[in-house]
């Protein structure tokens, strides 16, 4: 199994600690991964994505250039990577920014309002936690318990960011396994 993800969006929407929490949690359940972030010359507000492989062999490259799964979080990630995705592929997208629709018919589409879903619980920066949960319900690419364990490891130190990360994940898990999110 090798499985490569793109998280996109626009730098400041978390996309590149999805990216990391994955792959953290993929670690820790002794799975080979490589994680490579990638992101504009301006920092908040520019573009970022990166690139998370999953394998139970040895990972011949980080890089992706035809993903399992893309994440989107705005519409130019959608633009820039909806041709990219292998056909058979995952969009996730987060259907509170992208107003547009992928043109290709050859992938499944999931939505989920994860800005909605983070005002909700009071964090409008939680939502790419959110986001991240809806990924990890439908993926089932890690064990949810492996991703709590890496986002109170990977934010012990900011105990109310992860608290609120850790109660994001929940509502996109359980968003996912309600309402399925499909297009």
């Amino acid at each position: 199994m090798l499985i490569k993800t793109i998280f996109a969006g626009f730098g400041g929407q978390g996309v590149l600690s999805m990216g990391y929490v994955l792959a953290y949690s993929a670690m820790v359940e002794g799975l080979q991964v490589t994680y490579l972030p990638s992101y504009g010359a301006e920092v908040r507000g520019g573009t970022a994505n990166c690139t998370v492989a999953i394998s139970n062999e040895e990972i011949a490259s980080p890089i992706a250039s035809s993903p399992d799964n893309v994440v989107v979080m705005n519409n130019p990630s959608l633009e820039k990577f909806q041709h990219q995705i292998l056909t058979g592929g995952v969009m996730f997208i987060n259907s509170n920014l992208v107003e547009s629709r992928p043109v290709r018919g050859d992938i499944v589409l999931y939505e989920i309002p994860c800005n909605d879903l983070a005002h909700e619980l009071g964090s409008d920066q939680s939502a790419n936690m959110v986001m991240l949960g809806g990924f990890i319900e439908k993926t089932g690419l890690v064990k949810l318990e492996s991703v709590r364990n890496a986002i109170s490891d990977v934010f012990k130190e900011k105990k109310k960011a992860k608290e609120m990360n850790l109660k994001a994940l929940d509502i996109g898990f359980n968003y996912m396994r309600n309402n399925g999110g499909n297009a």
